[in-house]
């Protein structure tokens, strides 16, 4: 495939930042990644207590979750593309300005609907701002020090993964959930002093494809929306599913034949890389449903209050925070499939022993078995996404974080539409079911390893 466009600029451009601007903008791209993950892992923790005060039951909360991820989902390849051609400084600089307007109208938020709303503009400012992460850390970092980039960011999303669900917890042990939406208001203010430092990265000059854009609505979308709709209504959800398939077989078919396509089908054909992002979206659906369904089954089942349920999703987080630069060392010594085998096998085993653990067990043990999902996930996660991101040319980076992007939260939009029709099947039995559903999910992830690693296709070197 013929990259000669593009690969002939590269040469020109500088091999990441020097110091200390390379600090100063990687300090402002873990912000904006502290930003991201306080403000989806605090909202989980939160909605019992939003769907009691404003009278809403568990199948409908739920799509608070779904509306942001699934704008998240469909406008991360589009906005990726319009990054490449407004700038990287300018998108980012929009996307907080949105999320801080959006904040404020989620905290001020009177019923379901106009909830829904301004979680779906915080998605979309989300969005923005997620999609430049790829590109950022591999213009940031030079070549030597991409792997301590990546290290980096990892260790940020697994600390405030551990922050965030405990600090929403005490949140509302002490106040009401309202301020969950303000409190990153400040962190968006000090992101802004350090947009300056980011890199200068070259414009894309090409035209955009606004086919391809609004092709790749309805595959994300219309997937997600089928998804959720079988229960309710078999018709409408089997239609769905049949358009995105689709539009799907369409967009794919455009892209084959394009140098730098929005959908980076070029990137898929690298066989590693297609293992690699199977296994992130079903790993990430795990880890989604579970921690969508479990401050209900900890709440409602086992009586919890909610410094507890924050304290429990917490001890998930510490696993996932203290394995991930475990399994990035480990990495580079031994087979990506084995690592990610393990990681995915054990947070299934976590998951079938909060199923069947009798509701009187004690405080403890549901800790642990926390701990040792959140531990299997961390395993996982660190050399997927190594594979997934290194994997890729060198000119194909921002696509490939991109894409990283989308599967990571197309996998947690798929995770938390499990957990919908999981209450919607039965609001009794639901926190269960979906735990249930997690569960199968890791399992595919292990399943997706197993065939990884009988592959006659090496792992990439990394």
């Amino acid at each position: 495939m013929s990259t000669g466009a593009e690969t002939s600029s590269q040469p020109d451009l500088p091999d990441g930042l020097e110091a200390p601007r390379r600090h100063w903008a990687a300090a402002t791209l873990m912000l904006a990644l502290t930003i991201a993950v306080l403000d989806a892992s605090m909202v989980n923790v939160a909605l019992p207590a939003i769907a009691q005060e404003l009278g809403i039951g568990p199948g409908q909360i739920v799509w608070i979750v779904i509306a942001y991820s699934l704008v998240v989902v469909v406008s991360l390849l589009p906005l990726s593309a319009v990054a490449e051609r407004i700038g990287f400084r300018r998108m980012f600089a929009i996307g907080l300005t949105l999320f801080m307007l959006s904040a404020i109208a989620s905290a001020t938020a009177t019923g379901l609907l106009s909830l829904t709303l301004s979680r779906m503009m915080q998605g979309l400012s989300g969005a923005m701002l997620m999609c430049l992460f790829g590109g950022l850390v591999r213009n940031i970092y030079p070549n030597r020090k991409l792997g301590v980039g990546l290290s980096l960011n990892a260790m940020t999303v697994g600390v405030m993964a551990v922050v965030g669900p405990t600090a929403g917890a005490f949140l509302l042990q002490l106040t009401s959930w309202h301020w969950i939406f303000l409190v990153t208001i400040p962190l968006c203010l000090l992101a802004y002093a350090g947009i300056r430092f980011f890199p200068d990265v070259p414009r894309n000059k090409s035209r955009f494809d606004w086919t391809a854009c609004a092709l790749s609505v309805p595959v994300f979308g219309l997937s997600i929306f089928g998804l959720d709709a079988l229960v309710r209504d078999p018709a409408l959800a089997a239609l769905c599913l049949l358009l995105a398939g689709l539009a799907g077989w369409v967009l794919v078919r455009r892209s084959r034949e394009q140098v730098a396509p929005l959908l980076p089908v070029d990137l898929l054909r690298i066989t590693p890389i297609a293992y690699a992002v199977g296994a992130s979206a079903f790993s990430f659906a795990a880890q989604m449903a579970a921690f969508v369904v479990t401050p209900f089954y900890f709440k409602q089942a086992l009586g919890y209050s909610y410094a507890e349920v924050g304290v429990l999703l917490g001890a998930w987080s510490v696993g996932v925070a203290v394995m991930a630069p475990v399994a990035g060392y480990l990495s580079s010594r031994y087979a990506v499939a084995i690592l990610c085998g393990i990681g995915a096998g054990t947070m299934a085993l976590g998951l079938l022993a909060l199923i069947v653990m009798p509701v009187q067990t004690g405080f403890l043990w549901f800790a642990l078995v926390m701990l040792l999902g959140g531990t299997g996930f961390g395993f996982f996660q660190t050399p997927n996404n190594r594979a997934l991101l290194a994997g890729a040319p060198r000119h194909r980076s921002g696509a490939a974080g991109g894409m990283q992007a989308t599967t990571r939260v197309f996998g947690q939009t798929l995770g938390t539409t499990l957990v919908g029709l999981s209450f919607n099947l039965s609001e009794q039995n639901g926190s269960r079911l979906g735990l249930a559903a997690a569960m199968a999910c890791a399992l595919i992830a292990l399943f997706i390893n197993v065939v990884r690693h009988r592959s006659p296709v090496a792992d990439l070197e990394l």
